[in-house]
């Protein structure tokens, strides 16, 4: 499933939020997933809505946090946080991630060092939630690639802890800047990008509108009210067939093997559907490996520049080709220890197969002290459970 984050009012945490469990994503996992963080107890509670926005209804996530003591958290800290979580690495490492491009545009706004910033605004428990909510939402939703339209950025003035700054907030700028996120013209005065929402979409985000076929829709709100309403619009659906699908190689038979975990990233980074290696082997009897990338044809250019940057080849083989493809679903299913995401197999309107998230299991097998193989099969178990009968 891709997603396309429409953002007529730009974007913050809690719209991104609202978005997300508006399209189907239950509150109760989202409290779940903070509930994992180690954070002062009783100092937070997350909550969701449905409200009015002008004539429009959308579903606002009301996050609730409060320290004794104002938050003076660096990267380091935030870090610590997240990563001792019991989460998917997938969502621990995105939300990592954007707080370091939060911290390195705090940096650059404030001439110090990536080390010695502190978060202020961006540091605070609702923050946290924000971000490693959306990561977690994201995942969960199997939401993969998201996709965001221009951001519109307002005039005006803000108040932090630093004092009054300019609309838009310097850190957003710098977010935006780093991301090369195209802008447009505002409906009015305001901050409508934070730096919390900067940093999801310059972290998650690819800038431009994907062709889609469109099967639901999020509607999230901010907290303020303008004289526009004051949402966001997530639509989830499949990507439609934008031209030929290219596939590359190359045969590499110098580089270090622990470089291609990091090729791959990239690739994936940009635009690749799928990156895989085959062992080979080359003339006058050497092993090598052979890289493969699948991506669509547009993005052509981008992938093979990566291959030869980021590898030691100097030439890489490219072919057109055509797949047909299963519709993907994620639900969520109950096992006798915890809920399992699994991902459903669909021909028409046939469920053919499931298949159990596995770093779910990993985490349940964890917990339990069970074998991760009898892990999956009682999330194996409750998915086939759960698959309609065909018809």
């Amino acid at each position: 499933m891709i997603g396309y984050l429409d953002t007529p009012s730009g974007i913050s945490g809690d719209m991104l939020l609202g978005c997300l469990i508006d399209a189907g994503w239950p509150i109760e996992q989202l409290r779940d997933t903070i509930a994992r963080l180690d954070l002062p107890e009783g100092t937070w509670s997350v909550s969701a809505r449905f409200v009015q926005r002008g004539p429009l209804r959308a579903t606002f996530a009301d996050v609730q946090a409060e320290e004794p003591e104002p938050p003076h958290r660096g990267l380091a800290d935030i870090r610590r946080i997240i990563e001792n979580a019991e989460l998917p690495a997938a969502v621990k490492d995105g939300a990592v991630k954007t707080f370091q491009r939060l911290a390195a545009a705090e940096a650059k706004v404030h001439g110090t060092s990536v080390e010695a910033v502190h978060f202020h605004e961006v540091g605070a428990i609702d923050a946290i939630i924000d971000i490693v909510g959306a990561a977690a939402g994201l995942h969960a939703l199997d939401i993969g690639p998201l996709h965001a339209s221009p951001l519109p950025l307002g005039a005006g003035w803000v108040t932090t802890e630093h004092g009054r700054l300019p609309a838009p907030a310097p850190a957003t700028l710098e977010l935006l800047a780093a991301a090369g996120a195209p802008t447009r013209p505002a409906p009015g005065d305001g901050e409508l990008v934070t730096p919390t929402g900067a940093a999801l979409l310059a972290q998650f985000a690819e800038f431009r509108q994907p062709p889609m076929t469109i099967e639901r829709i999020g509607v999230g709100c901010g907290r303020r009210e303008f004289d526009w309403p004051n949402i966001a619009r997530l639509w989830l659906g499949q990507p439609l067939d934008a031209g030929p699908f290219v596939e590359m190689e190359t045969n590499i038979d110098d580089m270090n093997p622990q470089f291609y975990a990091s090729v791959s990233e990239r690739l994936f980074a940009a635009g690749a559907l799928d990156v895989w290696t085959t062992a080979i082997q080359m003339k006058k009897g050497r092993p090598a490996v052979k890289l493969s990338v699948l991506g669509p044809a547009s993005r052509e250019s981008e992938l093979a520049d990566l291959m030869l940057r980021e590898t030691t080849t100097l030439g890489v083989r490219a072919r057109q080709v055509h797949r047909h493809e299963a519709r993907r679903e994620r639900r969520s299913v109950t096992t006798p220890y915890g809920e399992v995401a699994v991902k459903l197999k669909w021909l028409g309107e046939e469920c053919i197969g499931a298949a159990p998230e596995y770093e779910d299991c990993l985490r349940l097998a964890k917990r339990h002290h069970l074998s991760l193989r009898a892990m999956f099969d009682a999330a194996l178990a409750a998915a086939r459970s759960a698959i309609p009968p065909p018809g």
